[in-house]
């Protein structure tokens, strides 16, 4: 069942696009629509029924440690991987939580907002039976660079380097992950989870899942806004 799938939340990055309100508080942190961006979260999540938590932290995660605890008062069970005195990358952090995350996961970044079935790409993922998973979105340059090649239903190339006329889709930010995929890759050294990704492509073990509603991130100040103001209406 993937309702039984830990998630990794990769939130250890130093957040400087949105300067300066994170000179003093982590990304997970910054408020949105009244209250920190991880409650936001965290109520997706329980809706789900995701309800086991590893964050990945680092720059100032104490602070998150700190008001969230064990995750009890909201229905779901925390752990936490610090980065410690060096960033490790989003592939690194983990690599270093690995052994708190098992067999299988979802891997969600820290300033991703994602009202979705998770539930549905958690079985798709089981039934695919490869090592990893990414969840892409018809960009067509809108948001970012396009970066994913994928075509009838396959994910064919993910490459953030060299692109090719043919990728029009990005990564929308959400991902699973058997553990057996990073093997081979080095422990406590900086490693990229993009590397890993095409590295799974390349050997035809990286899944693709359309999706099909726009995603909503705070990475930067417009994202930001924009999310403040579509929680505050439906609030």
């Amino acid at each position: 069942m993937s309702s039984n799938f830990p998630v990794a939340l990769l939130a250890g990055g130093m957040a400087t696009r949105l300067r300066p309100i994170t000179e003093k508080i982590p990304k997970l942190l910054v408020e949105v629509a009244g209250e920190p961006f991880f409650s936001h979260q965290l109520r997706l999540l329980r809706a789900a029924g995701l309800t086991r938590i590893v964050l990945c932290v680092g720059h100032l995660g104490q602070q998150i440690v700190d008001l969230y605890g064990d995750g009890s008062k909201w229905g779901v069970r925390i752990d936490y991987a610090f980065d410690g005195p060096k960033l490790l990358g989003t592939g690194g952090a983990l690599i270093a939580a690995l052994p708190k995350l098992g067999d299988a996961f979802y891997v969600l970044y820290g300033d991703s907002y994602l009202p979705i079935d998770y539930a549905a790409i958690g079985d798709h993922f089981a039934r695919a039976g490869q090592l990893g998973l990414m969840t892409v979105y018809e960009n067509r340059g809108r948001y970012d660079t396009s970066n994913v090649w994928f075509e009838n239903g396959e994910l064919k190339l993910y490459d953030k380097k060299h692109r090719l006329p043919q990728m029009h889709h990005i990564d929308y930010g959400l991902g699973l992950f058997r553990a057996a995929a990073f093997d081979g890759f080095p422990r406590d050294a900086v490693v990229d989870l993009a590397a890993v990704q095409t590295a799974l492509c390349q050997r035809g073990q990286l899944a693709g899942y359309e999706m099909k509603e726009r995603f909503f991130e705070i990475g930067s100040h417009e994202g930001l806004a924009e999310l403040d103001t579509l929680l505050r209406r439906q609030a």
